[in-house]
């Protein structure tokens, strides 16, 4: 089966004596939700933002449905949808006019951005204020209009970084039924946060990176053994200092 996912040897350079990342390598495959973990400045926002094509890199390659993100990037981004920890939207424009150019970009055809529109809008309680302008939105809301706006398309990769953060426990829950359906639908997710106990519920794999470098990877049973999620991280901290 070919992954949705692959990272091979990725490794970014700010610097001759700074790496961001070093030879990191990963899969994500169909069906499969993936959690990325580590330290603030571990490496995670970097790696996220080069699989989505939004940040060059000389050293790997990533490979998406074993397309090239630097050989074909249109085709890429055209099969992933992006949600960065802080959205930035567009602010002068109303909730359902963000969302019709979302599935114009993604050439999602009328009846089916529709039936998208209404149920997802439904799950997250925002049908009421989709007339309203995005910049009168709650920042709480703004994430949920970007999240609607990603699952339009159906994307074969989903990636988020820490989606959970700003969200109240409704939204949080809706979230990962919706990231569970999607999934048993054939996509693959791959984001990062800081809630472990959330990760540890939800995630079929973990990948765990500190200082640009990966420390352990795999299913989640194999990952926390007998102990938990937390406990695995908190041994990795442990063996920074």
């Amino acid at each position: 089966m070919q992954s949705v996912l692959e990272i091979k040897n990725f490794t970014k350079e700010y610097s001759q004596d700074k790496k961001a990342v070093d030879n990191l390598s990963l899969a994500v495959m169909p069906g499969e939700i993936h959690g990325f973990i580590g330290h603030n400045g571990a490496g995670k926002t970097t790696t996220i933002r080069a699989v989505v094509g939004v940040m060059e890199f000389d050293k790997g390659e990533i490979l998406i449905a074993g397309q090239s993100v630097k050989k074909e990037p249109v085709m890429c981004k055209q099969m992933t949808a992006y949600i960065p920890d802080n959205p930035d939207l567009y602010d002068y424009v109303t909730g359902i006019q963000y969302l019709n150019y979302m599935a114009n970009m993604f050439s999602v055809d009328k009846k089916h951005r529709e039936e998208r529109i209404q149920k997802y809008a439904e799950l997250f309680g925002i049908t009421d204020s989709l007339g309203n302008l995005v910049s009168s939105y709650s920042h709480g809301m703004k994430q949920k209009l970007a999240l609607i706006g990603a699952f339009l398309h159906k994307p074969k990769l989903l990636v988020l970084d820490e989606p959970f953060v700003g969200l109240d426990p409704e939204a949080a829950f809706r979230l990962k039924e919706i990231m569970r359906e999607l999934c048993n639908q054939g996509s693959a997710i791959f984001f990062s946060t800081h809630v472990l106990d959330v990760a540890e519920k939800l995630c079929d794999k973990v990948t765990i990176i500190k200082q640009g470098k990966l420390v352990i990877s795999g299913s989640m049973e194999d990952v926390r053994g007998s102990g938990s999620l937390e406990d695995v991280f908190m041994e990795v901290v442990e063996n920074e200092k």
